[in-house]
């Protein structure tokens, strides 16, 4: 039989070898001592970026609807018929570019919802259908859930 004390020397000096691993990797990993951090590190910079970009699409999408309907208007003596048409035109493309830009990006299959993560916490099983366990016609328990029936067709609704 193995004496206890040997097992546990040789756990410590595993134990030990490890944490110095570790300490190597923490050290080679670590950030760069400058004071400052990269632009954009706590995420701050990329959401500024978004917003200005879908503001100045939204903007530039409805300047140029209008401007296309003021254009046409002169062209044909209609004011301010292809103005109003074009500015409309211009919000909903504006509204259309600041989905498009703020959505997130590929990978939507298997998710409920572009918004939702890949693996959501509360969705771990799969949910039942409605109904399942009930017949949907007649809203009796079904046979296969072990309800019992009543004998000589008791039950039966139908004629």
């Amino acid at each position: 039989m193995p004496d206890p004390g040997d097992d546990e020397e040789a756990l410590r000096a595993r134990l030990s070898k490890l944490s110095g691993d570790l300490k190597e990797r923490a050290a080679s990993h670590a950030p760069p001592p400058s004071g400052s951090a990269p632009p954009g590190a706590d995420g701050m910079g990329s959401a500024m970026a978004m917003g200005l970009r879908a503001g100045s699409e939204f903007v530039a999408a409805i300047i140029l609807g209008a401007g296309i309907g003021w254009v046409l208007d002169r062209a044909l003596g209609t004011n301010p018929a292809f103005l109003i048409v074009f500015f409309m035109l211009g919000v909903a493309a504006g509204v259309w570019n600041v989905i498009r830009a703020t959505s997130p990006k590929g990978g939507s299959f298997g998710r409920n919802s572009p918004l939702s993560p890949a693996d959501p916490p509360d969705k771990d099983g799969r949910r039942s259908p409605p109904g399942a366990g009930r017949d949907v016609l007649h809203s009796k328990p079904r046979a296969s859930d072990g309800a019992a029936h009543a004998p000589g067709g008791a039950d039966d609704d139908e004629d």
